[in-house]
């Protein structure tokens, strides 16, 4: 009888996403275990229980999944589930906070191919001004265009205290400097919109960051995005299925949250699926989520 594929995944919240659970049973996990509540410190012990239970060749058919809704909290949990193997007992690892990890890896693999196809040019060295940095997605947008030599700018509706902390948080764990700043009025989310060459939004669903008056100002403006689905646009305009196509009154080309969302998907059900195929044990984090979603972004 071939072995079940085992899925225990584990979150520090009251719940976990029924999202994630749907794409794990859907993309072919067998048994599909939540763990609730979970905190750093217990991830060893629960990793430990599941790598013993099984012998060794059984590894590649066990996974781990990282959920929640705080990426330091959720890498730490990663590395903690890491550093708990005892080889040559081990299972595969895939961390995906709030979807936050597969989401801003599809928004940005779809920014860099437009950026490529539609100006002839890449990440490196592009003025990115992402707005939404304080959550999960805008967090990790900010990252992976960072380390892809984008200079990044990330904005709090708010103030600048925030995103100065995350600019800060940034700095110390990934090794890329981020600027901070202050988009808490009209006025300034206009100055910091003229000097961008790529927008990207990701802020709370429902809510509208830049209006097509702000937009119609981006005179340098080459792309603008956007991960929010629940009306009203973040960017007034912009077409929920907007894939890298020209935005009324503006030099510039948009790309909507369902062209980002259809990547991200396939993304997330896709490392799903490498978990359960592989032969070997693996690991997937927010960099290997984004590798992927260069390979099927168009």
């Amino acid at each position: 009888m071939a072995r079940k594929h085992i899925l225990h995944m584990l979150t520090p919240l009251a719940h976990m996403s029924p999202f994630d659970v749907n794409m794990a049973v859907d993309a072919g996990f067998d048994v599909v275990v939540p763990y609730v509540g979970v905190g750093r410190d217990e991830v060893t012990g629960l990793v430990q229980d599941a790598i013993f239970s099984r012998p060794p060749d059984a590894g590649a058919d066990t996974g781990i999944f990282i959920a929640g809704k705080d990426v330091l909290l959720a890498l730490d949990m990663f590395d903690a589930a890491r550093k708990a193997m005892v080889p040559p007992f081990q299972v595969s690892v895939f961390a995906d906070p709030a979807g936050s990890f597969t989401t801003a890896a599809a928004m940005v693999a779809k920014v860099e191919k437009a950026l490529e196809k539609k100006f002839e040019r890449g990440l490196k060295g592009t003025h990115v001004v992402v707005f939404g940095a304080t959550g999960v997605v805008g967090f990790c947008t900010a990252v992976i265009a960072a380390k892809e030599g984008a200079s990044v700018t990330i904005v709090g509706h708010d103030g600048v205290e925030r995103v100065k902390k995350v600019a800060d948080q940034i700095r110390a764990r990934f090794g890329v400097d981020v600027a901070a700043a202050d988009g808490s009025t009209d006025t300034r989310k206009r100055e910091l919109v003229q000097t961008a060459e790529v927008i990207l939004t990701a802020a709370k669903a429902g809510v509208q960051v830049i209006s097509s008056e702000q937009l119609a100002a981006a005179g340098k403006l080459l792309i603008a995005a956007d991960v929010n689905a629940v009306p009203p646009a973040g960017i007034e305009g912009l077409a929920v299925n907007a894939n890298a196509e020209p935005i009324a009154s503006t030099k510039a080309v948009g790309i909507g949250p369902l062209a980002i969302g259809n990547v991200k998907y396939k993304v997330e059900s896709g490392l799903f699926k490498r978990m359960i195929d592989s032969e070997k044990t693996v690991t997937f984090d927010f960099q290997d989520a984004f590798s992927f979603a260069r390979e099927i972004a168009k």
